[in-house]
């Protein structure tokens, strides 16, 4: 799947004033960029190596706010119009769940009052924020832990990958799902048919039902469906040979993990963790990991830079096949 320019797609949703800001930025702060932050009456802000920054009208960083150029209603609401062609009824559905995908697979998330009925979210209106964050695949990223979950008869084995945020876990569970369904010749290991439950749009970025992110050719994804439904929607239609999710937690995504193995069907998801012992003490995902389910867990962290592959555990035994040394990086 060829991609046009990530930030060049992304530009044509953004007002007219806070497009001419994001084109003047520097080129090489352009590569890293991951968040555009708008806030009624607050300055404009950006994500990007690590770091958030104020930018004045000329597009100059800066670590103050002195010069900011400040966001206002008219901003938001623009930008909004240009995210749902001129419809924010259009995209109803998915502001109950705080976010609007866009085409490219770029996220906008969105913040205002919230109207509840019957407990849950009715509708979002008066927006006072977004939050656009850049998507960026990176192709091949999944290779260097490929020695870890495929073993010697070139079966895949059951994978949980473990990060704190913004640390790379989604980018290298896409890139595992992308190799799984494609295959890899060199290792004589044939594709697998993926099924991929994206329960919030971020795994293969759907844009009206089309996936914006290149997961292989035997892959099918649920969009915006919650995990625990999904899974087994999966298992009684499509016939998938490994599913995958996001961030699983909740007591129904074990239940649903659990009738996935007795039916036969690999897994590879992620959690929110920092360390063994902090995934243990997670009520399910903990229970999980105590059962032996996942038989390699990959813990990821930002010490040697995004993506550093912190280590890689056999979760059958809890014991270490790789542990990052200072000498040695296996990054993402």
């Amino acid at each position: 799947m060829k991609k046009e320019n990530n930030l060049t797609s992304l530009e044509l949703y953004l007002c007219p004033n806070v497009r001419s800001i994001i084109k003047k930025l520097p080129n090489n702060f352009k590569l890293v960029l991951e968040e555009i932050r708008l806030r009624i009456n607050k300055p404009l802000m950006v994500f990007g190596g690590g770091k958030d920054y104020f930018i004045d009208l000329d597009g100059k960083l800066s670590l103050t706010s002195v010069n900011s150029y400040y966001i206002n209603k008219d901003n938001i609401e623009k930008t909004l119009q240009l995210a749902s062609n001129y419809s924010i009824y259009s995209v109803e559905e998915e502001l109950k769940n705080g976010y609007i995908t866009i085409q490219g697979g770029h996220r906008i998330g969105v913040v205002g009052k919230v109207l509840i009925e019957n407990r849950k979210v009715r509708a979002l209106k008066n927006f006072s924020g977004l939050n656009i964050r850049i998507s960026r695949e990176k192709i091949g990223v999944g290779s260097s832990v490929l020695p870890y979950i495929i073993n010697s008869k070139c079966e895949f084995l059951n994978t949980l990958i473990v990060s704190p945020p913004q640390c790379g876990k989604t980018t290298l569970l896409r890139d595992i799902i992308r190799i799984l369904s494609n295959g890899i010749p060199s290792m004589n290991f044939r594709g697998l048919k993926v099924g991929v439950v994206d329960e919030r749009s971020e795994i293969g970025a759907c844009f009206q039902g089309i996936p914006q992110n290149d997961l292989g050719p035997r892959t099918d994804i649920l969009d915006s469906c919650t995990k625990a439904e999904g899974i087994i929607m999966l298992i009684r239609s499509m016939s998938p040979q490994v599913i995958a999710t996001d961030e699983i937690g909740r007591q129904e995504d074990s239940a649903s993990i659990e009738e996935a193995m007795m039916a036969g069907v690999k897994l590879v998801t992620t959690v929110h963790g920092k360390s063994l012992e902090d995934i243990l003490s997670k009520r399910n995902v903990g229970q999980l990991v105590k059962d032996g389910i996942f038989e390699r867990i990959i813990f990821l962290s930002n010490n040697n830079g995004v993506g550093t592959i912190q280590s890689v555990i056999d979760g059958t035994n809890l014991s270490y096949l790789y542990k990052l040394k200072n000498h040695n990086r296996l990054a993402i």
